[in-house]
């Protein structure tokens, strides 16, 4: 059976080198032209998720959207418990967005060169490179273009349902006034094990709640209050749908 797997895994991984080979041009370029080359890039990502997901044998069930205005920019956050997330992004979300990643992921040859175009990438352990991060995340809600970040800082390998939240998301959205909206992912760590590099096919479900107005918490340390609300609730929606 772990024969299978390793094969599978394999296919998986160089499928997923060839079709990012093949879009990567059409994602780069348009962000190369213009600022507002996004939305085109955006197609090609989301064309390159849905053929790698369906020739891997992983399908997504999408819930909540009706929670989501496509005109309306949020902070996104969600669960981080797998390498495999990275495509769950563009398939649940049908806006153009920006992911905050770890730095040393830009360095993986092409797929980092190609995700430097969309992602944010930020040294955790350098508090110069946080503060950058921050202001280029600023910027691009200014302009209107969704974020999606995971509010955990790293991909949580433990049992417990979420890692203590970084609080930068919640200063943002207090600071500028955009919503949070919580996504909740189920599945994907079955699809690729806590420890392990083996893949496996399945099914990633994909909960969305009501955006969580942070006006509410503009005051001295609102940010704190408001970083527990959201806690709690994407906390609530992962034991609810686990």
């Amino acid at each position: 059976m772990k024969i299978i797997l390793w094969i599978y895994t394999l296919y998986s991984g160089l499928l997923f080198i060839a079709l990012m080979l093949v879009f990567g041009i059409f994602i780069v370029i348009p962000l190369l032209v213009s600022q507002k080359g996004g939305k085109i890039s955006f197609i090609f990502i989301r064309l390159w998720a849905s053929i790698w997901s369906f020739l891997s044998g992983i399908r997504y069930e999408i819930n909540g959207r009706e929670f989501v205005d496509i005109n309306q920019p949020y902070i996104y956050i969600f669960n981080h418990r797998s390498f495999i997330d990275a495509p769950v992004i563009p398939m649940a979300i049908q806006q153009e967005v920006r992911a905050i990643g770890k730095k040393e992921l830009s360095k993986i040859l092409v797929f980092g060169f190609i995700t430097s175009r969309v992602a944010v990438w930020v040294d955790r352990k350098d508090t110069e490179s946080r503060k950058a991060s921050v202001e280029r995340l600023l910027t691009i809600l200014k302009k209107g273009i969704s974020i999606v970040v995971a509010p955990e800082g790293t991909r949580n390998n433990t049992t417990q349902t979420l890692l203590p939240f970084q609080k930068g998301a919640f200063r943002i959205a207090v600071e500028t006034g955009i919503p949070i909206l919580p996504m909740a992912v189920i599945g994907a760590d079955k699809i690729m094990k806590r420890g392990s590099i083996l893949l496996k096919p399945g099914i990633i479900r994909v909960y969305f709640s009501s955006p969580i107005d942070p006006k509410p918490y503009q005051y001295e340390d609102g940010f704190l209050d408001l970083c527990d609300k959201c806690y709690n609730r994407l906390e609530a929606m992962v034991l609810t749908h686990e």
